[in-house]
């Protein structure tokens, strides 16, 4: 199955986080696209890694994705070396996305960072024949490289290249954060408290979504930033 957009994740929740409205806009508009977990999670403090499978498969529904995989990288402790990075370059050859979302290039979450490195490595690597990978019934891969990668932002601020308007999406993006019972406020919840669960969290992602848009002249948007200049063929492309 070819998508349009492949998005990365180093945890379930991620992309909920800091892209979903972009991800729901565009299959709105009839692209498909799908999303690779990195990890499943396990170092939370909160649920387990089943919930957090089964809350992640309902934020895909929610969304409309044609695929979402997870490809079991230890959480915390997964590198950006040579095997991790084949098993995105696996993903990427098997999708073919032409755009490519992945984590911030920094963040509080040293995952958030080196996931986003491993990915951008690989989207490169995608590229080059002289790799070889397998289908999982052993046929060679051809090679695929990405047309264009942007990186979300997450919990730290950072400047963005790019913003894409979400307003008629933000209710929707909200219900794929919510589906993540386990992780995000809930009253009735006596799980351990974390920096995610208190109330005041999702009042932050929805003050930062308000303060990209208003930065574009709409009341929300999710911001990006790029790999290399980004063109377009007239200046009426821009809001």
């Amino acid at each position: 199955m070819k998508l349009d957009i492949l998005a990365f994740s180093a945890h379930p929740d991620d992309v909920e986080l800091g892209c979903s409205g972009t991800i729901i806009s565009h299959i709105a508009a009839g692209l498909k696209v799908g999303i690779i977990d990195l990890t499943k999670g396990e170092l939370g403090s909160r649920g387990t890694p089943e919930m957090r499978a089964a809350e992640a498969e309902e934020s895909a529904r929610i969304m409309g994705l044609q695929i979402r995989d997870n490809l079991g990288f230890a959480d915390g402790f997964f590198a950006n070396d040579r095997e991790h990075q084949l098993k995105v370059v696996e993903k990427i050859r098997q999708y073919q996305p032409e755009i490519v979302l992945m984590n911030a290039i920094h963040d509080r979450h040293p995952d958030h960072g080196r996931g986003s490195a491993v990915v951008s490595e690989a989207c490169f690597l995608a590229g080059l024949r002289m790799i070889p990978t397998v289908t999982g019934i052993g046929e060679a891969q051809q090679p695929w490289r990405p047309k264009a990668v942007y990186h979300y932002i997450q919990d730290r601020y950072i400047v963005p290249d790019l913003v894409v308007d979400i307003t008629p999406f933000w209710d929707k993006k909200m219900e794929t954060i919510r589906a993540f019972k386990s992780q995000f406020y809930n009253p009735d919840d006596t799980s351990p408290n974390t920096y995610i669960s208190s109330p005041e969290f999702l009042e932050f992602i929805e003050a930062r979504a308000k303060e990209y848009g208003h930065a574009i002249g709409v009341t929300y948007g999710e911001g990006f930033t790029k790999e290399r200049h980004i063109g377009v063929r007239n200046l009426f492309d821009l809001i």
